[in-house]
């Protein structure tokens, strides 16, 4: 990959991710407080769990790619996530942080996109491709906690089109 397509597939999938935004927001704050222990499956995450783990991983996931590097500190992690109270907090974290992340990997420079980095011993591929895999991980999070939402006592917002709660 030369860095011209490095920087290219960066924007592409950095728009991408920043088109994912608005829609994360509205599935984070439509869990409340007071129903926010909700989960349908003893070995399933609460909706508190997997909202912290969004807000938190999606800005590990950017800071790995600046460093070209991922390394995961559980106890880290556990702090991050400890930092919030309500909802209302993980939803404001979200709307402040991610979007100044996001325009710090957009200043990331090509050879820094074009360097082949491990996941954990896993794969190893361009770091530039880490932010698509980051967008999924998002998504499939955020489809979880979408999935929540009505059994939880909540309303599904539009997402990819209207949700049936949207509707009149």
């Amino acid at each position: 990959m030369t860095n011209d397509q490095a920087k290219t597939a960066a924007e592409t999938l950095i728009s991408l991710w920043e088109g994912e935004f608005p829609a994360t927001c509205q599935v984070l704050a439509a869990v409340k407080d007071d129903n926010r222990d909700y989960k349908p499956d003893p070995k399933s995450r609460t909706a508190w769990q997997i909202a912290t783990h969004i807000a938190t991983s999606d800005i590990w996931f950017i800071d790995c790619v600046l460093k070209g590097k991922f390394d995961f500190n559980p106890e880290a992690a556990k702090q991050a996530e400890a930092q919030f109270s309500q909802v209302s907090d993980i939803v404001e974290f979200y709307k402040k942080t991610f979007p100044a992340k996001l325009a710090e990997l957009r200043a990331l420079p090509a050879d820094k996109l074009t360097a082949t980095v491990s996941f954990f011993g896993m794969m190893e591929m361009p770091n530039v491709k880490y932010i698509g895999f980051a967008n999924n991980h998002c998504i499939h999070h955020r489809g979880q906690l979408a999935a929540y939402l009505r059994a939880l006592g909540s309303k599904v917002p539009n997402i990819y089109g209207p949700s049936a709660d949207a509707e009149p």
